[in-house]
């Protein structure tokens, strides 16, 4: 979730810009060096992350609008207002711009043209949106932040761009192959299933129980092993769709 209180001007330590960028390098290297059969260009990936960038700021405006309205309905004290703000304001804002501008630049490229490259694509996508939303929190409120977002919330964006990047990639696939019905099927998974590992994600991280860390991390393991076994399994299955 990103932060709507940004301020406009930060004492920036070259330590805490670092810490929140690394996390997110290593996890976009150990994506690209899984593509095997052909890599993506340099100048795409840059885009891609850089539209992972823009909407960042896509979906802090419509999350600040969303919770503007939310709070005028429901109290947010309530598990109706949690769950409609963590899964539909938030789950939906921000992979909902990831996808849009993932299709956008990424559909009709020549490039894509192995199952493989739609988990490249939304990862990298991803991973702009968490970088720049990192530097964002690491920034405001420090060091501790960095080390904690490390193992969480940057995995985490990378584990949802897995999840779209797999229905996105099979998506493709059936497209190229005249099966149009089963591809938009695929198109609409690439969106939902993130989104509600998304809400899921920060619902369970804001639960008022007396042992909520027990479920997050719980959660988080599973999700981290998932998208760990998905990507050597379709790097390693990976085939040509052209």
């Amino acid at each position: 979730m990103f932060s709507y209180y940004t301020p406009y001007t930060y004492y920036v330590n070259p330590i805490l810009i670092a810490a929140a960028v690394i996390p997110a390098i290593a996890l976009l290297l150990y994506v690209y060096k899984a593509d095997r059969l052909e890599k993506e260009p340099a100048s795409l990936l840059g885009l891609l992350l850089l539209q992972g960038i823009v909407s960042t700021a896509l979906a802090a405006f419509t999350e600040k609008i969303g919770a503007k309205l939310l709070t005028g309905i429901l109290s947010s004290k309530t598990v109706l207002f949690q769950v409609i703000f963590n899964f539909l304001v938030v789950g939906l804002s921000e992979e909902g711009f990831k996808y849009m501008l993932l299709k956008r630049r990424t559909w009709n490229s020549p490039y894509f043209n192995c199952q493989f490259d739609g988990v490249v694509y939304a990862v990298f996508v991803s991973l702009g949106f968490a970088l720049w939303e990192n530097i964002d929190y690491v920034v405001m409120y420090g060091f501790s932040t960095a080390l904690v977002r490390a193992v969480t919330a940057i995995p985490g964006h990378a584990c949802f761009g897995v999840f779209m990047g797999t229905f996105y990639g099979l998506a493709k696939s059936h497209e190229r192959h005249g099966h149009a019905q089963y591809s938009m099927v695929c198109q609409r998974l690439a969106l939902i299933c993130p989104v509600a590992l998304h809400g899921l994600y920060d619902f369970i991280a804001v639960m008022d129980r007396s042992e909520p860390a027990v479920y997050f991390i719980t959660f988080i393991v599973i999700l981290f092993a998932a998208a760990y076994w998905m990507i050597r399994k379709l790097a390693r299955k990976d085939r040509y769709i052209g």
